[in-house]
Protein backbone atom coordinates (compact mmCIF):
# COMPACT_ATOMS: atom_id res chain seq x y z
CA UNK A 1 0.00 0.00 0.00
CA UNK A 2 0.78 3.32 -0.69
CA UNK A 3 1.35 5.99 2.06
CA UNK A 4 -1.68 7.71 1.28
CA UNK A 5 -3.70 4.00 1.26
CA UNK A 6 -1.75 3.53 4.73
CA UNK A 7 -3.07 7.02 5.96
CA UNK A 8 -6.65 6.90 4.55
CA UNK A 9 -6.86 3.31 6.16
CA UNK A 10 -5.35 4.28 8.90
CA UNK A 11 -8.89 6.69 9.82
CA UNK A 12 -11.13 4.76 8.72
CA UNK A 13 -14.11 1.55 9.14
CA UNK A 14 -13.78 2.87 13.16
CA UNK A 15 -16.47 2.84 15.59
CA UNK A 16 -16.16 5.74 18.10
CA UNK A 17 -16.08 5.23 22.40
CA UNK A 18 -18.51 5.17 25.01
CA UNK A 19 -20.64 8.23 25.48
CA UNK A 20 -19.18 8.32 29.58
CA UNK A 21 -15.64 8.38 28.26
CA UNK A 22 -16.35 11.29 25.96
CA UNK A 23 -18.23 12.75 29.20
CA UNK A 24 -15.40 12.50 31.12
CA UNK A 25 -12.81 13.90 28.43
CA UNK A 26 -15.33 17.37 28.37
CA UNK A 27 -14.86 17.99 32.20
CA UNK A 28 -11.19 18.49 31.17
CA UNK A 29 -11.65 21.74 29.73
CA UNK A 30 -13.38 23.61 32.54
CA UNK A 31 -11.17 22.34 35.31
CA UNK A 32 -8.13 23.26 33.25
CA UNK A 33 -9.56 26.99 32.81
CA UNK A 34 -10.87 26.61 36.85
CA UNK A 35 -7.12 25.17 37.42
CA UNK A 36 -5.61 28.85 35.45
CA UNK A 37 -7.81 30.92 36.98
CA UNK A 38 -7.29 29.57 40.87
CA UNK A 39 -3.37 29.78 40.27
CA UNK A 40 -3.91 33.24 39.10
CA UNK A 41 -5.81 34.27 42.39
CA UNK A 42 -2.69 32.72 44.44
CA UNK A 43 -0.19 34.35 42.71
CA UNK A 44 -2.00 37.88 43.18
CA UNK A 45 -2.95 37.20 46.60
CA UNK A 46 0.99 36.43 47.20
CA UNK A 47 2.82 38.99 44.97
CA UNK A 48 -0.32 41.39 45.55
CA UNK A 49 -0.62 42.04 41.52
CA UNK A 50 -1.98 39.70 38.63
CA UNK A 51 1.01 38.36 36.58
CA UNK A 52 1.91 41.23 34.10
CA UNK A 53 4.33 39.45 32.01
CA UNK A 54 3.37 38.92 28.36
CA UNK A 55 6.04 35.51 28.04
CA UNK A 56 4.56 34.13 31.58
CA UNK A 57 1.20 34.47 31.03
CA UNK A 58 1.45 32.71 27.47
CA UNK A 59 3.97 30.12 28.86
CA UNK A 60 1.10 29.31 31.92
CA UNK A 61 -1.46 29.74 29.76
CA UNK A 62 -0.44 26.94 27.36
CA UNK A 63 0.92 24.48 29.87
CA UNK A 64 -2.46 24.83 32.16
CA UNK A 65 -4.83 25.02 29.23
CA UNK A 66 -3.46 23.53 26.38
CA UNK A 67 -1.06 20.95 27.37
CA UNK A 68 -2.99 18.76 29.65
CA UNK A 69 -5.84 17.76 26.90
CA UNK A 70 -2.49 17.01 24.43
CA UNK A 71 -1.42 14.38 26.98
CA UNK A 72 -5.19 13.17 27.92
CA UNK A 73 -5.85 12.44 24.04
CA UNK A 74 -2.75 10.58 23.79
CA UNK A 75 -0.17 8.92 25.97
CA UNK A 76 -2.70 8.82 29.18
CA UNK A 77 -5.89 8.50 27.39
CA UNK A 78 -6.00 4.60 28.92
CA UNK A 79 -6.49 6.68 32.55
CA UNK A 80 -8.64 9.41 30.79
CA UNK A 81 -11.10 8.84 33.78
CA UNK A 82 -8.75 9.23 36.61
CA UNK A 83 -7.21 12.84 34.89
CA UNK A 84 -10.12 14.81 35.94
CA UNK A 85 -10.26 13.51 39.28
CA UNK A 86 -6.29 14.54 39.79
CA UNK A 87 -7.37 18.23 37.97
CA UNK A 88 -10.07 18.20 40.70
CA UNK A 89 -8.03 17.60 43.67
CA UNK A 90 -5.37 20.00 42.51
CA UNK A 91 -7.87 22.69 42.33
CA UNK A 92 -8.95 22.11 45.77
CA UNK A 93 -5.77 22.31 47.29
CA UNK A 94 -5.44 25.36 45.71
CA UNK A 95 -8.65 26.79 46.47
CA UNK A 96 -8.25 25.40 50.60
CA UNK A 97 -4.71 27.00 50.01
CA UNK A 98 -6.39 30.45 49.03
CA UNK A 99 -9.29 30.47 51.65
CA UNK A 100 -6.63 29.69 54.53
CA UNK A 101 -4.86 33.00 53.57
CA UNK A 102 -8.07 34.83 53.51
CA UNK A 103 -9.10 33.38 56.92
CA UNK A 104 -5.87 34.16 59.01
CA UNK A 105 -6.17 38.07 57.26
CA UNK A 106 -9.14 37.68 59.02
CA UNK A 107 -11.86 39.26 56.35
CA UNK A 108 -15.65 38.57 56.84
CA UNK A 109 -16.93 35.55 57.91
CA UNK A 110 -17.83 32.51 55.60
CA UNK A 111 -21.34 32.80 55.04
CA UNK A 112 -21.13 37.00 54.55
CA UNK A 113 -18.96 35.97 51.87
CA UNK A 114 -21.97 33.49 50.53
CA UNK A 115 -24.64 35.85 50.85
CA UNK A 116 -22.31 38.69 48.74
CA UNK A 117 -21.73 35.87 46.16
CA UNK A 118 -25.37 35.24 46.08
CA UNK A 119 -26.16 39.08 45.63
CA UNK A 120 -23.01 39.78 43.17
CA UNK A 121 -23.98 41.59 40.35
CA UNK A 122 -22.08 40.67 36.86
CA UNK A 123 -20.91 42.16 33.63
CA UNK A 124 -23.95 41.95 31.91
CA UNK A 125 -22.78 42.96 28.58
CA UNK A 126 -20.46 39.13 27.68
CA UNK A 127 -20.89 35.66 29.46
CA UNK A 128 -17.50 34.05 28.78
CA UNK A 129 -18.18 30.57 28.83
CA UNK A 130 -19.52 31.54 25.66
CA UNK A 131 -16.74 32.46 24.31
CA UNK A 132 -14.23 29.91 25.87
CA UNK A 133 -16.44 27.43 24.42
CA UNK A 134 -15.99 28.66 21.35
CA UNK A 135 -12.22 29.09 21.70
CA UNK A 136 -11.88 25.60 23.35
CA UNK A 137 -14.20 23.69 20.28
CA UNK A 138 -11.30 25.28 18.24
CA UNK A 139 -8.18 24.26 20.04
CA UNK A 140 -9.67 20.61 20.71
CA UNK A 141 -9.97 20.35 16.81
CA UNK A 142 -6.61 21.72 15.82
CA UNK A 143 -5.61 18.82 18.49
CA UNK A 144 -7.06 16.32 17.16
CA UNK A 145 -7.06 16.86 12.63
CA UNK A 146 -3.68 16.42 13.42
CA UNK A 147 -3.11 14.16 16.35
CA UNK A 148 -5.63 11.50 14.73
CA UNK A 149 -2.37 10.88 12.25
CA UNK A 150 -0.45 9.15 15.07
CA UNK A 151 -0.79 6.13 16.47
CA UNK A 152 -0.91 7.20 19.94
CA UNK A 153 -3.75 9.08 19.64
CA UNK A 154 -7.01 6.10 20.04
CA UNK A 155 -8.58 4.44 17.29
CA UNK A 156 -12.13 5.33 19.07
CA UNK A 157 -11.56 8.52 19.62
CA UNK A 158 -11.36 9.21 15.82
CA UNK A 159 -14.47 9.51 13.85
CA UNK A 160 -17.03 6.57 13.60
CA UNK A 161 -17.58 5.10 9.96
CA UNK A 162 -20.99 4.72 10.10
CA UNK A 163 -22.47 4.27 13.59
CA UNK A 164 -20.47 5.26 16.84
CA UNK A 165 -19.52 8.25 18.74
CA UNK A 166 -15.96 9.27 18.51
CA UNK A 167 -14.58 12.42 20.18
CA UNK A 168 -14.18 13.99 16.32
CA UNK A 169 -18.05 13.35 15.89
CA UNK A 170 -18.29 15.45 18.43
CA UNK A 171 -16.43 18.11 17.31
CA UNK A 172 -18.06 18.80 13.84
CA UNK A 173 -21.18 19.17 15.80
CA UNK A 174 -19.55 21.40 18.48
CA UNK A 175 -18.07 23.61 15.80
CA UNK A 176 -21.70 23.93 14.20
CA UNK A 177 -23.09 24.72 18.04
CA UNK A 178 -20.37 27.77 18.82
CA UNK A 179 -20.69 29.36 15.35
CA UNK A 180 -24.61 29.25 15.48
CA UNK A 181 -24.24 30.81 19.78
CA UNK A 182 -22.74 34.14 18.20
CA UNK A 183 -24.59 34.36 14.57
CA UNK A 184 -26.07 37.52 13.87
CA UNK A 185 -30.15 36.78 14.69
CA UNK A 186 -28.83 35.45 18.39
CA UNK A 187 -26.69 38.84 18.55
CA UNK A 188 -29.58 41.30 16.98
CA UNK A 189 -31.86 42.83 19.38
CA UNK A 190 -35.43 41.49 19.56
CA UNK A 191 -36.99 44.98 19.87
CA UNK A 192 -34.79 46.57 16.87
CA UNK A 193 -36.48 46.86 14.14
CA UNK A 194 -34.90 45.02 11.44
CA UNK A 195 -36.17 44.43 7.72
CA UNK A 196 -37.15 40.61 7.39
CA UNK A 197 -34.25 39.28 5.39
CA UNK A 198 -31.67 41.36 6.61
CA UNK A 199 -30.12 38.59 8.19
CA UNK A 200 -30.14 36.43 4.94
CA UNK A 201 -28.22 39.47 3.39
CA UNK A 202 -25.65 39.13 5.70
CA UNK A 203 -25.06 35.89 6.22
CA UNK A 204 -25.16 35.69 2.61
CA UNK A 205 -21.92 38.44 2.98
CA UNK A 206 -19.99 36.72 6.18
CA UNK A 207 -20.12 33.16 3.97
CA UNK A 208 -17.95 33.80 1.09
CA UNK A 209 -14.49 33.17 3.00
CA UNK A 210 -16.41 29.71 3.95
CA UNK A 211 -17.23 29.09 0.50
CA UNK A 212 -13.64 30.15 -0.88
CA UNK A 213 -11.68 28.47 1.90
CA UNK A 214 -13.58 25.38 0.93
CA UNK A 215 -12.71 25.90 -2.92
CA UNK A 216 -9.27 26.15 -1.57
CA UNK A 217 -9.12 23.30 0.19
CA UNK A 218 -10.44 20.92 -2.41
CA UNK A 219 -8.28 22.28 -4.94
CA UNK A 220 -5.36 21.99 -2.41
CA UNK A 221 -6.16 17.94 -1.57
CA UNK A 222 -6.68 16.99 -4.82
CA UNK A 223 -3.31 19.33 -6.62
CA UNK A 224 -1.21 17.05 -3.92
CA UNK A 225 -3.13 13.96 -3.45
CA UNK A 226 -3.57 14.60 0.36
CA UNK A 227 -5.17 11.58 2.24
CA UNK A 228 -8.91 11.89 2.95
CA UNK A 229 -11.37 10.19 4.32
CA UNK A 230 -13.90 10.02 1.30
CA UNK A 231 -16.78 8.42 3.33
CA UNK A 232 -16.85 11.79 6.03
CA UNK A 233 -18.27 14.23 3.55
CA UNK A 234 -17.62 13.02 -0.38
CA UNK A 235 -15.41 13.62 -3.32
CA UNK A 236 -15.81 16.93 -3.41
CA UNK A 237 -17.29 18.15 -0.13
CA UNK A 238 -15.78 19.42 2.85
CA UNK A 239 -16.90 20.84 6.21
CA UNK A 240 -16.57 24.56 5.05
CA UNK A 241 -19.50 23.97 2.38
CA UNK A 242 -21.45 22.33 5.13
CA UNK A 243 -20.86 25.38 7.43
CA UNK A 244 -21.40 27.58 4.84
CA UNK A 245 -24.82 26.51 3.78
CA UNK A 246 -26.17 25.48 7.12
CA UNK A 247 -25.40 29.37 7.85
CA UNK A 248 -27.53 30.52 5.03
CA UNK A 249 -30.28 27.92 5.30
CA UNK A 250 -30.75 29.13 9.24
CA UNK A 251 -30.87 32.39 8.05
CA UNK A 252 -33.63 31.77 5.55
CA UNK A 253 -35.72 29.44 8.01
CA UNK A 254 -34.77 32.54 10.62
CA UNK A 255 -36.53 34.74 8.36
CA UNK A 256 -39.60 33.49 7.74
CA UNK A 257 -40.18 32.09 11.40
CA UNK A 258 -40.07 33.34 14.68
CA UNK A 259 -36.80 33.45 16.09
CA UNK A 260 -38.14 32.58 19.73
CA UNK A 261 -39.57 29.37 17.77
CA UNK A 262 -36.05 28.36 16.50
CA UNK A 263 -36.39 24.68 18.33
CA UNK A 264 -39.60 24.11 17.32
CA UNK A 265 -38.41 24.54 13.45
CA UNK A 266 -35.39 22.24 14.49
CA UNK A 267 -37.29 19.67 15.80
CA UNK A 268 -39.40 19.41 12.71
CA UNK A 269 -36.76 19.36 10.34
CA UNK A 270 -34.84 16.92 12.37
CA UNK A 271 -37.49 14.83 12.64
CA UNK A 272 -38.55 15.11 8.99
CA UNK A 273 -35.20 14.29 8.02
CA UNK A 274 -35.22 10.97 10.19
CA UNK A 275 -38.17 10.13 8.97
CA UNK A 276 -37.10 10.21 5.63
CA UNK A 277 -34.33 7.96 6.87
CA UNK A 278 -36.52 5.04 8.16
CA UNK A 279 -39.20 4.73 5.74
CA UNK A 280 -37.84 5.49 2.23
CA UNK A 281 -34.40 4.29 0.53
CA UNK A 282 -32.46 7.14 1.65
CA UNK A 283 -30.32 5.63 4.06
CA UNK A 284 -28.99 2.95 1.87
CA UNK A 285 -28.30 5.54 -0.65
CA UNK A 286 -26.59 7.66 2.01
CA UNK A 287 -24.11 4.14 2.61
CA UNK A 288 -24.20 2.27 -0.37
CA UNK A 289 -24.71 5.13 -3.70
CA UNK A 290 -27.05 4.79 -6.29
CA UNK A 291 -26.19 1.26 -7.40
CA UNK A 292 -25.53 -0.29 -4.10
CA UNK A 293 -22.10 -0.93 -4.44
CA UNK A 294 -20.94 2.41 -3.29
CA UNK A 295 -20.32 3.94 -6.28
CA UNK A 296 -19.54 7.60 -6.37
CA UNK A 297 -20.96 8.58 -9.88
CA UNK A 298 -21.97 11.99 -10.39
CA UNK A 299 -22.25 14.80 -8.12
CA UNK A 300 -24.92 13.92 -5.46
CA UNK A 301 -23.64 10.51 -5.57
CA UNK A 302 -20.34 11.42 -5.59
CA UNK A 303 -20.88 13.76 -2.15
CA UNK A 304 -24.11 12.47 -0.78
CA UNK A 305 -22.52 12.18 2.54
CA UNK A 306 -21.74 16.07 2.45
CA UNK A 307 -24.78 16.94 1.15
CA UNK A 308 -27.54 15.04 2.86
CA UNK A 309 -26.19 15.45 6.12
CA UNK A 310 -26.65 19.17 5.74
CA UNK A 311 -30.11 18.41 7.40
CA UNK A 312 -28.99 16.88 10.83
CA UNK A 313 -26.27 19.99 10.77
CA UNK A 314 -29.33 22.50 10.38
CA UNK A 315 -31.04 20.99 13.53
CA UNK A 316 -28.38 21.90 15.75
CA UNK A 317 -27.73 24.98 14.30
CA UNK A 318 -31.26 26.05 14.62
CA UNK A 319 -31.24 24.53 18.24
CA UNK A 320 -28.54 26.44 19.33
CA UNK A 321 -30.27 29.40 18.06
CA UNK A 322 -32.67 28.68 20.58
CA UNK A 323 -29.69 27.95 23.19
CA UNK A 324 -27.93 31.54 22.44
CA UNK A 325 -31.33 33.42 22.57
CA UNK A 326 -32.16 32.05 25.67
CA UNK A 327 -28.26 32.89 27.24
CA UNK A 328 -28.74 36.18 26.56
CA UNK A 329 -31.85 36.75 29.02
CA UNK A 330 -30.96 39.56 31.11
CA UNK A 331 -29.44 38.14 34.29
CA UNK A 332 -27.09 40.45 36.01
CA UNK A 333 -26.62 38.93 39.23
CA UNK A 334 -24.77 35.17 40.35
CA UNK A 335 -28.30 34.30 41.68
CA UNK A 336 -29.70 34.41 38.00
CA UNK A 337 -26.92 32.42 36.55
CA UNK A 338 -26.86 29.39 39.40
CA UNK A 339 -30.99 29.23 38.19
CA UNK A 340 -29.89 29.39 34.18
CA UNK A 341 -27.39 26.61 35.79
CA UNK A 342 -30.09 24.63 36.52
CA UNK A 343 -32.36 25.41 33.58
CA UNK A 344 -28.95 23.76 31.41
CA UNK A 345 -28.77 20.67 33.91
CA UNK A 346 -32.40 20.00 33.30
CA UNK A 347 -31.74 20.26 29.61
CA UNK A 348 -28.92 17.85 29.28
CA UNK A 349 -31.28 15.38 31.26
CA UNK A 350 -34.32 15.39 28.93
CA UNK A 351 -31.71 15.27 26.14
CA UNK A 352 -29.60 12.15 27.85
CA UNK A 353 -33.73 10.69 27.74
CA UNK A 354 -34.24 11.39 24.54
CA UNK A 355 -31.54 10.41 23.37
CA UNK A 356 -31.81 7.18 24.57
CA UNK A 357 -35.44 6.80 23.62
CA UNK A 358 -34.06 7.59 19.70
CA UNK A 359 -31.72 5.29 19.57
CA UNK A 360 -34.06 2.58 20.92
CA UNK A 361 -36.58 3.86 18.61
CA UNK A 362 -34.74 4.69 15.54
CA UNK A 363 -31.14 3.93 15.38
CA UNK A 364 -27.77 4.59 17.06
CA UNK A 365 -26.12 7.51 16.75
CA UNK A 366 -23.97 8.67 13.07
CA UNK A 367 -22.42 11.72 11.97
CA UNK A 368 -22.07 10.17 8.83
CA UNK A 369 -25.68 10.58 7.88
CA UNK A 370 -26.41 13.55 10.96
CA UNK A 371 -29.81 11.61 12.04
CA UNK A 372 -32.17 12.30 14.97
CA UNK A 373 -29.94 10.51 17.39
CA UNK A 374 -26.57 12.63 16.50
CA UNK A 375 -28.57 15.88 17.17
CA UNK A 376 -29.83 14.89 20.25
CA UNK A 377 -26.36 13.34 20.96
CA UNK A 378 -24.62 16.98 20.52
CA UNK A 379 -26.62 18.79 22.33
CA UNK A 380 -26.66 17.21 24.91
CA UNK A 381 -22.65 17.09 24.98
CA UNK A 382 -22.58 20.47 24.07
CA UNK A 383 -24.81 22.20 26.41
CA UNK A 384 -22.74 19.98 29.47
CA UNK A 385 -19.53 21.36 28.18
CA UNK A 386 -21.31 25.12 28.38
CA UNK A 387 -22.47 24.31 31.67
CA UNK A 388 -19.28 23.33 33.06
CA UNK A 389 -18.18 26.63 32.08
CA UNK A 390 -20.92 28.22 33.93
CA UNK A 391 -19.92 26.50 36.33
CA UNK A 392 -15.76 27.02 36.46
CA UNK A 393 -16.57 31.48 35.84
CA UNK A 394 -19.09 30.89 39.29
CA UNK A 395 -16.73 29.16 41.08
CA UNK A 396 -14.21 31.70 39.80
CA UNK A 397 -16.35 34.52 40.78
CA UNK A 398 -16.72 33.32 44.40
CA UNK A 399 -12.99 32.87 44.76
CA UNK A 400 -12.73 36.44 43.58
CA UNK A 401 -14.74 37.51 46.57
CA UNK A 402 -12.50 36.12 48.71
CA UNK A 403 -9.43 37.94 47.54
CA UNK A 404 -10.50 41.33 47.12
CA UNK A 405 -8.98 43.50 43.75
CA UNK A 406 -7.91 40.20 42.06
CA UNK A 407 -8.66 39.97 38.56
CA UNK A 408 -8.68 36.07 36.39
CA UNK A 409 -9.00 37.08 32.17
CA UNK A 410 -12.00 35.79 30.18
CA UNK A 411 -13.72 35.50 33.17
CA UNK A 412 -16.63 37.37 34.89
CA UNK A 413 -15.90 40.48 36.38
CA UNK A 414 -17.58 41.32 39.28
CA UNK A 415 -19.10 44.39 41.06
CA UNK A 416 -20.13 44.99 44.89
CA UNK A 417 -23.95 44.08 45.69
CA UNK A 418 -25.92 47.80 45.11
CA UNK A 419 -27.07 48.67 48.15
CA UNK A 420 -23.55 48.52 49.80
CA UNK A 421 -22.18 51.41 47.27
CA UNK A 422 -25.83 53.46 46.71
CA UNK A 423 -25.45 53.87 50.48
CA UNK A 424 -22.15 56.06 50.13
CA UNK A 425 -23.49 57.49 46.59
CA UNK A 426 -21.22 55.46 44.59
CA UNK A 427 -21.66 53.39 41.50
CA UNK A 428 -20.97 49.28 41.74
CA UNK A 429 -17.53 49.50 40.22
CA UNK A 430 -15.93 45.86 39.22
CA UNK A 431 -13.66 44.78 41.22
CA UNK A 432 -10.26 44.47 39.90
CA UNK A 433 -10.40 46.87 37.23
CA UNK A 434 -9.90 50.00 38.80
CA UNK A 435 -7.73 51.80 36.63
CA UNK A 436 -5.64 48.37 35.53
CA UNK A 437 -5.08 47.46 32.09
CA UNK A 438 -6.64 44.09 31.07
CA UNK A 439 -4.44 40.88 31.42
CA UNK A 440 -2.62 38.98 28.90
CA UNK A 441 -4.76 36.11 27.79
CA UNK A 442 -4.71 33.39 25.16
CA UNK A 443 -7.90 32.69 25.06
CA UNK A 444 -9.02 36.18 24.02
CA UNK A 445 -6.33 36.01 21.68
CA UNK A 446 -7.39 32.73 20.17
CA UNK A 447 -11.24 34.23 20.31
CA UNK A 448 -9.75 37.58 18.14
CA UNK A 449 -8.49 35.51 15.54
CA UNK A 450 -10.71 32.00 15.95
CA UNK A 451 -10.77 31.45 11.83
CA UNK A 452 -7.57 32.21 11.41
CA UNK A 453 -5.97 29.89 13.90
CA UNK A 454 -8.34 26.89 12.42
CA UNK A 455 -7.06 27.51 8.91
CA UNK A 456 -3.51 27.57 10.27
CA UNK A 457 -4.02 24.73 11.86
CA UNK A 458 -5.24 22.67 8.89
CA UNK A 459 -2.20 24.18 6.91
CA UNK A 460 0.09 22.89 9.87
CA UNK A 461 -1.50 20.09 9.74
CA UNK A 462 -1.09 19.13 5.87
CA UNK A 463 2.55 20.12 6.40
CA UNK A 464 3.04 17.49 9.46
CA UNK A 465 1.68 14.94 7.12
CA UNK A 466 3.59 15.52 3.51
CA UNK A 467 7.31 15.87 5.75
CA UNK A 468 6.35 12.87 8.58
CA UNK A 469 5.78 9.43 8.76
CA UNK A 470 3.15 10.17 11.43
CA UNK A 471 1.52 6.92 11.55
CA UNK A 472 5.07 4.91 12.81
CA UNK A 473 6.46 7.71 15.01
CA UNK A 474 6.97 6.83 18.66
CA UNK A 475 5.31 8.67 22.01
CA UNK A 476 8.20 11.11 22.40
CA UNK A 477 8.20 12.28 19.17
CA UNK A 478 4.56 12.52 18.81
CA UNK A 479 3.88 14.86 22.35
CA UNK A 480 7.21 16.73 20.86
CA UNK A 481 5.65 17.43 17.09
CA UNK A 482 1.92 18.22 18.83
CA UNK A 483 2.82 20.42 21.28
CA UNK A 484 5.32 22.83 18.73
CA UNK A 485 2.81 22.47 16.50
CA UNK A 486 0.05 23.96 18.73
CA UNK A 487 2.35 26.51 20.42
CA UNK A 488 2.80 27.98 17.11
CA UNK A 489 -0.51 28.46 16.52
CA UNK A 490 -0.62 29.69 19.72
CA UNK A 491 2.11 32.43 19.28
CA UNK A 492 0.43 34.01 16.24
CA UNK A 493 -2.56 34.67 17.83
CA UNK A 494 -0.86 35.93 20.91
CA UNK A 495 1.37 38.10 18.81
CA UNK A 496 -1.56 38.93 16.71
CA UNK A 497 -3.40 39.92 20.12
CA UNK A 498 -0.67 41.64 21.73
CA UNK A 499 -0.57 44.04 18.36
CA UNK A 500 -4.45 44.30 18.29
CA UNK A 501 -4.33 43.03 15.18
CA UNK A 502 -7.60 41.23 13.88
CA UNK A 503 -7.56 39.04 10.27
CA UNK A 504 -10.83 39.73 9.39
CA UNK A 505 -11.59 42.07 6.72
CA UNK A 506 -15.78 40.59 5.74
Amino acid sequence: MSQKQLKEAFISNLNGTSLLEISAGLSLPPLCLLCRGLLLILYSLHRGKPVSSRKYSLLLDFLVLVSPLLFSCTVLSPIIFFIPVILAAFCAGVFSKIYSRRKREARAPFGQIVEEFRKARLDAGCIPAVTVFRVYVNVLTSISILAVDFPQYPRRYAKAETYGTGVMDLGVGAFIFGNALVCPEVRQQSHTAQPRFSGLARQGFAVWPLVSLGVGRLLSVKSIEYHEHTSEYGVHWNFFFTLALVRLAASLLLAIFPKHKAWLVALAVAVLYQLLLSTTSLKTFILHGSDGRGSRLGFLDANREGLLSLFGYLAIYLGSVQVGLWLLQRRSTVRGWLGALRGLALAVLVLWVLLQLCQACTEPVSRRMANLPFCTWVLAQCLLLLGFFVLTDLTLVFTKLLVKGCSVPCCWEVAQPPDSREKHGMKAVPVGRQGKLSQPCLISAINKNQLLFFLLANVMTGAVNILIDTIHSKAAFTLCILHLYMFLNCLIMYILHARNIVLKFW
